[in-house]
């Protein structure tokens, strides 16, 4: 005879099939019964637990958002410089993601499913980086330690690199990248984005020519 689940067991058991179906399937691809014969129960215990599948969804989505990446620590850490900060929060997010491949999936069937709210709440993950990135570049700006650049499609092109490198890793599964390791691949676009921005590049500039003569 089967064990019986107790409540909090069997609605843990729904939310992680549920994830999976709707990684691989999206939202509107997934019916409350395909979710049941997954389970191996009628959809009527799905129900006694979520009131439709919308609010099963959005019971997915909060598990996910419990375990959000908490950066205070790595700023506390840090030595407080940009380029510090910045490869240390991608760090975390990168090794959280990566080890919860079906978030990305997630994003990618939003994405294309057109849900304002489920959008908002993929957007809101990359949220500490695009706003940590704008107010930095336009300190800096501002001081002119970098090039002159727009932090809003600076952090955007921050993002699409991060992204598409957690999809050549752990969704396309990409030949291209296999010797490379993800953490190596994030480290390295980090060095490109800071090159790009020409990060360091006016301080030492300043410094070896600080009357801004022409050589």
């Amino acid at each position: 005879m089967a064990k019986r689940l107790k409540a909090s067991e069997r609605r843990a058991t729904i939310l992680a099939v549920a994830k999976v179906l709707f990684s691989d399937k999206g939202y509107h691809g997934v019916s409350v019964d395909e979710i049941a014969t997954r389970l191996g129960v009628s959809p009527a215990i799905l129900y006694r637990h979520f009131a439709s599948k919308e609010e099963l969804y959005e019971a997915v989505l909060n598990e996910i958002a419990c375990k959000r990446e908490s950066y205070v620590g790595v700023v506390v850490d840090s030595d407080g410089s940009f380029d510090d900060v910045l490869r240390r929060i991608t760090r975390i997010y990168v090794d959280s993601v990566s080890r919860d491949p079906d978030y990305l999936r997630m994003e990618l069937h939003s994405a294309l499913e057109g849900s304002d709210a489920t959008r908002q709440f993929f957007e809101n993950r990359w949220k500490p980086f695009t706003d940590y990135i704008e107010f930095s570049l336009g300190e800096m700006s501002t001081r002119r330690d970098i090039a002159p650049v727009e932090p809003r499609v600076a952090a955007l092109a921050f993002q699409g690199m991060i992204r598409e490198a957690l999809y050549a890793k752990c969704i396309y599964r990409s030949s291209r990248y296999v010797d490379m390791p993800l953490p190596e691949l994030c480290d390295l676009l980090v060095d490109l984005f800071l090159q790009s921005i020409g990060y360091g590049v006016t301080a030492r500039a300043d410094t070896t020519n600080p009357a801004g003569q022409a050589r």
